[in-house]
């Protein structure tokens, strides 16, 4: 027999509002509310135990020791009484207890005849359930024990309180995810928009400037290219911060050569000094020759120091030391110091100098230009080498930046093996894969002045069709190409043709991780747009002064096929089958789905296809099909899914002949 009414508590409303909040009926089991209900057991030495939450019409237990039942209604629950308390309910003996002497759970049922239950209070004080004790036979708790149910009801909603918080920060995390690939697509995009006419403006003022100039037009072609050059820096700066926020910038280890890379810098600077300046480079004597370390990032610091102190000195000195300041068996100490006697900086400023988009003085951009990204960058670059940055500087007196080093030091193997690249390369015929007409004339221009032939063809299948009736000794490829772009091509060239033909990728795309996907699908070098004739021709002596091998083809893992399989062969051959069968067709039509925007369409695709790719352990083809369908589920594709998709693409070519030829 149930009792038709029960007690509703005033707040109802507001309590059930609480325990929607915790998302926690009808979840899984979980050890840690198990492990409490075997502990309430333990302590109270009772044979039934739970922690339930009550809703609208049911108590639903979460976790329970001989109940046997995952819910019961409402009506029948004792609960429904304890949590309209606000402390331990404690029935000893439910025979003398008017309310429930009755119960059929009392008088059958669950033969409950000791009952002791604590509500479960929220931290804003709502009862959303109970963590109880049951017994067959009569029995009072001792103070101890009822403490213990005191402490194990609060350790129960801490450890709600702290799912919750998880996933709180786990959708925040998502948001933030979300934001850094908007922001780092956006900025790859404008990086892209922005290169590729600054391409052709940087690379046609160089050839102009090769001409034959009178005095005037010489100080129009200087100035056309400061000013470029001055563009190009402040979008390798953004998109320099880009990849340090993302976690994407790591700091190389190289044997370079220390004094003449200083010297370089000098070099490089100091023809833009003006005559009232005296431009300085002290290097200490002994200072080693050789170490190993980023080279590349080291002049980035420098250029970026000495550059504003330059820029910020109108008259009197700036002066560039370099100290060996300490050593040990492996490594080299050195301190860097860029000084000058320019417009110095506010004591007040000098904590926030380093902040992004900051300078000393609002004037100060006014009157010397600049974003205020150096500095930020130059800090993060320092800080990467596990060292800071520090500086002195008085106002209207100069300023002072320097930092310390540590050089692992080189061998002299090391040393004697660095790449000496040959001059004469000879008569080079030269493959072009470009679409856009201005950077094909520059290029033609280019190649032309370094003394090669050169071929050009419109997308990826022209220059297929070009590699199958010539015979090239390079090629330049594109990344963003209509038909088939950069990537397919590369992929077709390495996979279908077999070649080993050197290709250099060129783009004025910068996503981040870009370079890696290059050499991944088989490409040698990456020359990003726009490009210095000087770095061209360096890549074209990498790649045709080395021996050029295939690239490793993908093995496949079948172990977990073998697993599944319980040694019947037919089964893995019936999978593979399946797998050619299906995929190919399926990752057309996430491209279709793809090329329409049909964000549903490719969600679900992508979605469906990972167990087939997770089945033959094919881990980075899943990775892409992940990030095609968290971008599908945010309603937009941006350049990263498009690239993913074309590595799929290529990916799923390979894998396909692998598994025909087995």
């Amino acid at each position: 027999m149930k009792n038709k009414e029960y007690p509703i508590p005033h707040n109802e409303t507001e309590r059930l509002a609480a325990l929607k909040r915790y998302n926690i009926l009808d979840t899984l089991p979980d050890h840690a509310f198990d492990d409490a209900t075997k502990l309430v057991s333990y302590i109270c030495g009772v044979p039934i135990a739970h922690i339930s939450f009550i809703d609208e019409s049911r108590q639903w237990f979460k976790s329970e020791i001989g109940v046997g039942v995952s819910e019961v209604p409402r009506e029948i629950s004792f609960c429904n009484y304890t949590i309209m308390e606000s402390k331990m309910v404690e029935i000893p003996d439910t025979f003398l207890n008017e309310r429930f002497k009755d119960d059929p759970n009392v008088t059958g049922g669950f033969n409950v005849r000791f009952y002791a239950g604590i509500p479960l209070t929220t931290p804003d004080g709502y009862n959303i359930g109970t963590l109880c004790a049951v017994d067959h036979l009569s029995k009072e708790l001792n103070e101890d024990q009822k403490n213990a149910l005191s402490i194990i009801a609060k350790h129960v909603i801490n450890q709600l309180e702290l799912s919750t918080k998880n996933i709180e920060l786990n959708t925040q995390r998502k948001i933030a995810e979300r934001a850094v690939l908007a922001k780092d697509s956006f900025l790859a995009n404008m990086s892209h928009e922005i290169r590729t006419p600054l391409n052709a403006i940087i690379g046609f003022t160089d050839l102009l400037a090769q001409t034959k100039l009178d005095v005037t037009q010489r100080d129009y072609i200087d100035s056309v290219q400061i000013a470029g050059e001055n563009l190009l820096i402040i979008i390798n700066d953004i998109l320099d911060l880009s990849k340090i926020e993302s976690g994407n910038l790591t700091i190389d280890a190289q044997p370079f050569n220390l004094k003449k890379t200083l010297k370089h810098v000098y070099n490089l600077l100091k023809v833009k000094v003006p005559s009232t300046v005296e431009f300085n480079l002290f290097l200490d004597a002994d200072l080693p020759e050789t170490v190993i370390g980023d080279q590349g990032r080291l002049n980035q610091i420098l250029v970026n120091l000495t550059g504003n102190s330059l820029k910020f000195t109108e008259e009197g000195e700036v002066t560039v030391s370099v100290k060996k300041i300490a050593e040990t068996e492996d490594y080299y100490s050195l301190k860097f110091s860029v000084k000058d006697t320019g417009i110095g900086i506010p004591e007040d400023k000098l904590k926030t100098i380093f902040e992004r988009f900051t300078q000393a003085e609002e004037s100060t951009t006014r009157r010397f230009g600049g974003t205020g990204l150096g500095l930020n960058i130059v800090k993060q670059l320092i800080e990467l080498q596990n060292s800071e940055i520090h500086i002195k500087s008085r106002q209207g007196y100069g300023s002072e930046f320097f930092f310390v080093l540590s050089y692992k030091k080189a061998n002299p193997i090391e040393t004697k093996n660095e790449t000496v690249l040959k001059e004469d390369l000879g008569k080079l015929k030269i493959l072009l894969c470009e679409d856009n007409a201005l950077n094909q004339k520059l290029a033609k221009n280019v190649i032309h002045n370094f003394g090669f032939e050169l071929d050009i063809a419109e997308n990826g299948q022209e220059g297929i069709d070009l590699l199958l009736k010539n015979e090239y000794d390079l090629v330049l490829m594109d990344l963003q190409m209509p038909v088939k772009d950069g990537y397919q091509t590369t992929e077709y060239i390495r996979c279908e043709m077999n070649l080993t033909i050197p290709i250099i990728a060129m783009t004025a795309h910068s996503l981040v991780g870009e370079q890696e996907l290059c050499y991944n699908v088989g490409m040698d070098a990456y020359v990003p747009k726009p490009f210095k004739q000087a770095m061209l021709l360096e890549a074209i002596k990498s790649v045709i002064n080395k021996d050029i091998k295939l690239p490793v083809k993908r093995k496949i893992d079948f172990s977990f096929l073998d697993e599944m399989s319980y040694g019947d062969p037919n089964f893995i051959q019936e999978m593979i089958a399946l797998f050619i069968q299906k995929i190919p067709n399926e990752v057309t039509q996430l491209e279709e789905a793809f090329n329409k925007n049909d964000h549903d369409g490719a969600k679900k695709l992508a979605h469906n296809m990972k167990s087939s790719f997770n089945i033959f352990m094919l881990e980075d083809l899943s990775h892409c099909l992940s990030f095609i369908e968290q971008e599908a589920i945010t309603g937009q594709f941006t350049t990263k899914s498009e690239d993913s998709k074309n590595i799929l693409h290529c990916g799923v070519i390979e894998v396909v002949k692998i598994l025909k030829d087995l």
